[in-house]
């Protein structure tokens, strides 16, 4: 009968682990870091499909959106221990609309002018200083998951091809536009893409304004809602910051070790 006992008590003693170590990885997911995956090319050659990273939930503050399960809806329309974006911030948030999480990089503050003319990007009425870095290049083949094709400048590109893109160095504005800011790379594919020429934006108090860092690849704030994009982003839906890539895969799958990307291991976003 002792020998039964301390079985049933072996057993107890691992559910309770399991239900404790699943507690804290919620706990953990909740309030400090969200992991995410890449899907698709928007943000090359930032973020590349495959790559796996965490999202400091920390930066902005909590809403609503923070917690998954909708476990922060008694938030409501409000944020807690809110902290506001610096512009160049690779951010993750909540489509206003579908509910899927995006990832761009933010390139227009409340109150700013936002506008793209020949595909340089225009804020408060000074163009964002680009110059040339180069050639991107990738194999073009199926990415990810979801077996996307990428797309190519040197298009078209038969299976197994170098797939190239124009890649640019551009430097935004500090925030208060005095001074140079982030220093990211964008790639260009079209040379009149369809969000290559705009109107100009004003940025709602309250709201964002965001693009992919693969300009000619990127449904952004450049585009409605109704039209596919993701318009203006209020603050309600930040869900966090991309600080750091911490494994990347080029396969279809993770565990596909020969594809690994051991270059971008603990990589930093810029």
């Amino acid at each position: 009968m002792a020998r039964k006992t301390k079985s049933e008590n072996g057993i107890v003693e691992t559910i309770k682990t399991v239900v404790y170590a699943l507690l804290i990885a919620g706990v953990f997911r909740t309030l400090f870091f969200q992991p995410f995956w890449i899907p698709s090319g928007s943000m090359k050659d930032t973020l590349l499909v495959g790559d796996f990273l965490f999202v400091n939930k920390m930066a902005y503050g909590y809403s609503q959106y923070s917690c998954p399960f909708g476990l922060c809806g008694f938030l409501g329309e409000g944020r807690i221990l809110a902290s506001d974006p610096q512009r160049g911030d690779v951010v993750v948030f909540r489509h206003p609309v579908n509910g899927e999480d995006f990832i761009k990089r933010l390139i227009g503050l409340p109150g700013d002018t936002v506008q793209i003319r020949e595909g340089r990007v225009i804020i408060n009425g000074k163009e964002v200083p680009q110059e040339p870095a180069g050639t991107f290049t990738e194999t073009y083949e199926k990415q990810g998951p979801m077996g996307y094709y990428p797309r190519c400048e040197n298009g078209p590109v038969g299976e197994g091809g170098d797939c190239t893109a124009t890649r640019l160095r551009e430097t935004l504005p500090n925030d208060d536009d005095t001074g140079p800011g982030v220093v990211h790379d964008v790639l260009n594919i079209d040379a009149n893409g369809g969000g290559d020429n705009t109107g100009i934006y004003t940025v709602p108090e309250g709201q964002y304004f965001f693009m992919g860092d693969n300009r000619d690849n990127s449904l952004d704030s450049r585009f409605a809602q109704a039209a596919g994009g993701v318009g203006f982003v209020p603050a309600k839906y930040l869900v966090g910051r991309a600080d750091r890539v911490i494994f990347s895969s080029a396969g279809r799958s993770m565990l596909a070790f020969w594809t690994w990307r051991a270059d971008r291991f603990f990589k930093a976003v810029e």
